[in-house]
């Protein structure tokens, strides 16, 4: 017992040795600030959709209401074998930029990852040379095209990776989904601003098309269901080191809803966690099996607690089992404070932050469960069964 408990403190000092050091990284990450400049960026909008009657309307308005002159950027949907009235949906908006593509028109037979054929199709019948994408259930700011392309033009990255924020709506399922949100945000930040590892989100993300092109766009992750994000950073930072970029600007934050139930938060974490074997970053892949075995362990050891009441002596600290357990959780939810902290300042939702301690128990428990099914199990994604 006396080698689980050594175990568990190692594996905590990780932990908390990467929370810092995401802190730090995400501290040194200077604000971007878009200025007065002439834009000459032309851009096109990719949007997969599939069964968005209710969020496609509110997505499409804020896309077409942006500050980006009008003749610089096109809005392509893609439609993904829709049964509802999406179709009908985006045919009421009238603006020129808009198009609408229906998938089957360009996929014969059967497929694993249809939000990775629609992007490809979107990029292939598109104008522009900057591909932006983002998800139908998504609502944007005015000033985000528009900043996004002061960064291209300034940085000249051949990807960005840029914030997403969730929507609570008020729930305590909403509140824990935007915290757990957050504090993946924040290390999104700060792994790619340090070149640490690459790690981003669909739902508000820019590339070069010629980047796409060149590593030839989804090619040998096109059987993955998931990965139409990370999956393609990381095949573009290998072939082009340096060029993948954060963009911590307050005015591109995405705003999409919370997952409307437990087994829909669950169904989309496995989703998630089930690309993390495709990785080629390595240390994603160590900081992950870190992450999984430290809450692992705080599982496990109030368990061994209950059958175990000797009292082990380790650093010339002699307790029992639960006392360090207990002092371990208490640790772990100060330490990862102090790394939400300022990443809660950028998102202007500090508030949410008094809710943090009510959530460690739920979230040790959702971070074994959904990293467990997401390498061994299936998941239903946009009501399909996938792999």
């Amino acid at each position: 017992m006396t080698a689980v408990l050594i175990l568990s403190i190692l594996l905590f000092l990780g932990y908390a040795g990467l929370l810092l050091f995401y802190r730090n990284s995400w501290r040194s990450m200077p604000v971007f600030r878009a200025g007065t400049f002439t834009p000459s960026t032309r851009i096109s909008v990719i949007i997969p959709a599939r069964n968005e009657e209710k969020h496609i309307g509110p997505c499409l308005r804020s896309v077409c209401d942006q500050s980006y002159p009008k003749e610089l950027y096109e809005v392509i949907v893609v439609d993904d074998f829709s049964t509802d009235q999406t179709e009908a949906v985006v045919r009421t908006f009238t603006e020129p930029q808009i198009r609408y593509i229906k998938l089957g028109d360009h996929v014969v037979g059967t497929l694993n990852a249809y939000k990775k054929k629609a992007i490809e199709v979107g990029i292939g019948q598109s104008a522009g040379s900057l591909i932006v994408t983002t998800d139908a259930d998504c609502r944007v700011q005015k000033d985000w095209l528009l900043t996004l392309a002061d960064f291209y033009e300034k940085r000249h990255p051949a990807f960005i990776a840029a914030p997403v924020s969730l929507v609570t709506g008020g729930t305590f399922l909403g509140i824990f989904q935007a915290l757990d949100f957050m504090s993946l945000q924040g290390i999104t930040g700060a792994g790619v601003h340090s070149e640490f590892h690459m790690m981003c989100n669909g739902a508000n993300l820019a590339y070069e098309k010629k980047a796409f092109s060149e590593v030839n766009g989804f090619e040998g992750i096109d059987h993955i269901a998931s990965g139409d994000d990370m999956l393609l950073m990381q095949k573009i930072q290998r072939r082009m080191p340096g060029r993948a970029l954060f963009l911590p600007a307050k005015e591109v934050i995405v705003e999409t809803a919370a997952a409307p139930s437990l087994a829909a938060f669950f169904q989309q974490r496995i989703r998630w966690a089930s690309k993390s074997g495709q990785y080629k970053d390595k240390k994603i892949t160590i900081v992950l099996l870190i992450v999984y075995l430290f809450n692992l362990s705080l599982l496990v050891l109030p368990i061994i607690a209950l059958f175990d009441q000797t009292k082990y002596s380790i650093f010339h600290i002699q307790y029992s089992i639960l006392i360090y357990w207990f002092a371990m959780v208490i640790l772990k939810t100060v330490i990862e404070l102090i790394f939400l902290y300022p990443v809660a300042g950028f998102y202007n939702r500090r508030t949410l932050l008094w809710w943090f301690p009510l959530m460690q128990p739920f979230h040790i428990l959702y971070t074994i469960i959904a990293g467990f099914l997401g390498r061994f199990g299936s998941y239903q994604w946009k009501g399909r069964k996938v792999k």
